[in-house]
């Protein structure tokens, strides 16, 4: 199927790890053995939730300034899992394009989530994109 079941996959297993607040490997490979994904599917996965649950407390600091209003303990987890992968997306895979990893985290939430939930996730991820292309020039 590609990077979007694997997306799709890490957000699952993102998503259950946030919930029972169990981030260990031991949580990955059980969810690993119960779903079936290809060889380049199980490396984004793996990849994706040990470079996000690594770096979880500056993935979540780059996403709390553009929250307005909210604080991310109250999102809810499918958007903030899928604030977070973006975010990894963005900051450590060059090899995706920005818009791409933000139209994934919209088609996530549309899929995954409330009705309305893509809207703040694209607001958020456009203030994330707007802050880093000042940070560059």
């Amino acid at each position: 199927m590609g990077r979007k079941q694997a997306r799709e996959g890490a957000m699952m297993v993102l998503f259950q790890m946030e919930s029972t607040n169990d981030y260990s490997d031991e949580a990955l490979e059980l969810f690993l053995s119960n779903f079936e994904y290809d060889n380049k599917e199980t490396s984004y996965i793996i990849d994706a939730v040990h470079a996000i649950t690594d770096n979880l407390e500056e993935i979540d600091n780059y996403i709390k300034p553009y929250l307005e209003g909210w604080n991310i303990s109250r999102l809810a987890k499918v958007d903030l899992v899928a604030l977070r992968i973006a975010i990894y997306e963005i900051l450590y895979r060059k090899d995706i394009p920005l818009e791409v990893s933000i139209n994934e985290a919209i088609e996530i939430v549309k899929k995954f989530s409330s009705e309305d939930s893509f809207k703040f996730v694209n607001g958020v991820l456009g203030g994330f994109v707007r802050a880093l292309d000042k940070d560059y020039e």
